[in-house]
């Protein structure tokens, strides 16, 4: 487990990376909920989710709005998790939006280990959150491509 006091934030210009915190559940039936409903109590919203099952684990990927309290609450109770900065990338809509910022990580010679949508929000622009070999320099490729990267307030309420 980590300690909140641990964190190696990045700091990006104009604000903090987004941390993306990995939680290790046992695979039984209510557990996510469980997880979802103890964030909620808390004041933690969900802002993205990606669950990977195995046999007797599931490894549930978050995004949350505070990154910080959540893995507070999680070693209080005793929760296995583990955290790493991610790059949250918003596209625009035009139809090759993803081709040109999977084309931007590419020639910076960026390799996409993990990729999954943040959950919809009405009026909001499609948000990808990306688990890359480097965060900082695909945050820069991103930018320098005319891509908006979010930061940590950008997804605080």
């Amino acid at each position: 487990m980590t300690d909140p006091s641990e964190f190696s934030e990045l700091s990006i210009a104009n604000g903090t990376a987004i941390r993306q915190l990995s939680v290790f559940l046992h695979n039984q039936v209510g557990t996510l909920n469980a997880l979802v409903r103890l964030l909620h109590e808390n004041a933690i919203e969900v802002l993205g989710l990606s669950v990977q099952e195995s046999t007797e684990l599931t490894i549930v990927r978050l995004i949350v709005t505070d990154a910080e309290l959540a893995e507070t609450v999680f070693i209080e109770r005793g929760i296995p998790h583990a955290n790493s900065d991610v790059v949250v990338v918003e596209l625009a809509s035009a139809d090759d939006s993803l081709r040109k910022c999977l084309s931007a990580l590419l020639s910076a010679e960026i390799n996409v280990r993990l990729s999954y949508p943040l959950l919809v929000q009405t009026g909001l622009h499609p948000r990808l959150v990306f688990h890359l070999d480097d965060a900082e320099l695909g945050t820069e490729a991103l930018e320098r491509s005319g891509f908006r990267v979010l930061r940590q307030e950008d997804l605080s309420r």
